[in-house]
């Protein structure tokens, strides 16, 4: 049994025991930096605590735990860990809107190896891998790689934005001349990569992402043959707790448009 197979089986398990049956009936309580938490995200958290380290005996870094308890599993040498957001799309998930989801991914010598972003509303397991002899990522067991991107224009694109973390030179931009067909903005960071790789939108943009945001939505994207980075042309990933920004598009051609656009 693959251990990518176990990673996903355990998101749904969890996803489907825990959050599923609390979706848009639970107590919302506030954490420190202001984010939203429910009880369904912690009792979610401790399991999969619990349950990773069996598959692969590695610290798990989770979006629940402090800052600094995140920073000491980032100090270790090598970087081997968990990145999890047992929740992703909180705000989504306590009004009943149904885009949210379950993100895993496995660190190892500092470098992304696999990542699962489970959607119990869709029963949709996105996964991805990345080894020395290949690279995939999957919706369901099928291949995300099997039809390339057909938009290749920016004028014909959706494109998934959070205006809320941009700065106000973008959001002039974006406001007086829109470079795509149609906008959406859904509320999830894990679920929106994973949806442009399955190519349901074509272009991202987002201000400001941490580390279990992105990293296993980001692994499927890329392994999907789609392309992302910083707003200054820096990879998006590496260990520390530092916000990235996000621009991303399903192919190249669209990415170096969506790129020259702001500039």
């Amino acid at each position: 049994m693959s251990l990518i197979f176990q990673i996903s089986s355990l998101a749904k398990q969890v996803s489907n025991d825990i959050l599923l049956p609390n979706f848009g009936r639970v107590d919302i309580d506030v954490k420190q930096d202001g984010s939203w938490v429910t009880i369904a995200d912690t009792k979610a958290h401790q399991q999969l605590m619990e349950e990773l380290p069996k598959l692969v005996d590695y610290p798990v870094l989770s979006e629940e735990m402090t800052e600094d308890e995140q920073q000491t599993i980032l100090n270790n040498r090598p970087q081997n860990y968990w990145c999890i957001d047992p929740l992703d799309g909180t705000s989504n998930f306590t009004q009943g809107i149904p885009f949210w989801c379950m993100s895993i991914a496995l660190i190892e010598n500092g470098k992304m190896k696999l990542g699962v972003v489970y959607d119990p509303n869709r029963d949709e397991c996105f996964a991805a891998s990345e080894s020395l002899e290949s690279s995939e990522a999957t919706l369901n067991g099928v291949s995300l790689d099997q039809g390339d991107c057909s938009i290749v224009d920016l004028n014909e694109t959706i494109g998934l934005i959070d205006f809320k973390r941009l700065d106000n030179k973008k959001l002039l931009a974006l406001a007086s001349n829109p470079p795509y067909r149609s906008q959406r903005s859904f509320g999830s960071s894990a679920l929106d990569l994973c949806w442009i790789a399955a190519k349901r939108c074509h272009i991202y943009l987002h201000g400001k992402q941490k580390l279990w945001d992105y990293s296993a939505g980001l692994l499927v994207l890329k392994n999907a043959k789609g392309c992302a980075e910083t707003f200054n042309g820096d990879e998006i990933f590496e260990n520390d707790l530092d916000s990235k920004s996000v621009i991303a598009a399903c192919n190249s051609q669209l990415m170096e448009q969506w790129k020259k656009y702001f500039n």
